[in-house]
């Protein structure tokens, strides 16, 4: 687990932002919650951003909006990076400064409008792809650790949802939902505008080839990337046309659930996660606890 530390430390050393200060200053999720407990964990953080993004991809406007107008594909680590710092801000930053972030992404937000093949027109801020955004990132974040490294009760879940509210709302994604069952109601609304696309195989190949792990994981980065297809709902990887390529063998599956295991009881000092709870005058293994 080395190799996971020393990635920590480069990350902290590339995005500088300071998690730690201003010393006492509440984040926008509480530290008590769910969502603390999921984000400090870099497996499942890795696996459920990448099946966000397969089923933020699926959807035109969103597709559209996300590989025409950033550095998805000449710069995919980078992107990668500024998308990371972005969620761990949103639940470890401190309040003032995640709320200025946020107002900063709407501003930027505001400026990227397009017309999609089919000739649908779409701004991101538009709430409807907003909440799409937000509800494929709390799914893909909670049912990777559900999954991979702690099965999570419904109530749990439901938890993720309902700690989403605040930043969501910040974010613009006013109608995200609160509970499972919203999510679940969602993804069938969605469901007939979600589409196959060449795209999702380019975004899967680029993330198997970036260099985001240290070269000694890159064959467990791999995993992990067919590990992000594996957790998707059966439907959405039959539309999708994510085959048997994409699906992991049993002992694949039983390593990155020990990994994940192991992952979420290493105490990682660089991680944003042990910041935030220094800044909050917490035990640096608060979230490492068993519960």
């Amino acid at each position: 687990m080395e190799d996971v530390r020393h990635a920590y430390r480069t990350w902290n050393k590339e995005v500088r932002f300071d998690f730690g200060q201003p010393q006492g200053e509440e984040a926008l999720v509480p530290a008590d919650s769910v969502t603390w407990r999921i984000f400090k964990n870099p497996v499942s953080m890795f696996v459920g951003g990448v099946t966000a993004v397969i089923l933020e991809l699926a959807e035109a406007r969103v597709r559209d909006g996300v590989w025409n107008n950033t550095t998805f594909r000449t710069d995919p680590l980078g992107r990668l990076r500024r998308t990371g710092l972005a969620a761990m801000v949103t639940v470890y930053g401190p309040r003032s400064k995640a709320e200025a972030m946020i107002a900063g992404i709407r501003r930027m937000h505001g400026n990227i409008s397009g017309t999609t093949d089919d000739g649908r027109s779409y701004n991101a801020n538009d709430v409807e792809l907003l909440n799409w955004v937000q509800a494929t990132a709390s799914f893909g974040f909670l049912e990777a650790y559900s999954q991979l490294v702690k099965p999570l009760t419904d109530s749990e879940k439901d938890d993720v949802y309902r700690e989403a509210r605040v930043p969501a709302t910040l974010y613009g994604a006013v109608g995200a939902p609160n509970s499972v069952a919203e999510q679940e109601a969602l993804f069938e609304h969605m469901r007939a505008q979600l589409q196959p696309t060449d795209i999702i195989e380019e975004f899967l190949q680029l993330m198997l080839v970036t260099p985001i792990f240290p070269l000694p994981l890159r064959p467990y980065q791999r995993m992990l990337v067919r590990a992000a297809v594996d957790i998707l709902p059966g439907w959405a990887k039959q539309s999708l046309n994510l085959d048997t390529r994409w699906q992991l063998k049993n002992w694949e599956r039983r390593l990155i659930r020990i990994t994940g295991h192991v992952a979420d009881k290493l105490v990682i000092n660089a991680s944003p996660a042990v910041h935030a709870c220094k800044r909050l005058g917490l035990p640096e293994n608060y979230l490492y606890r068993s519960r």
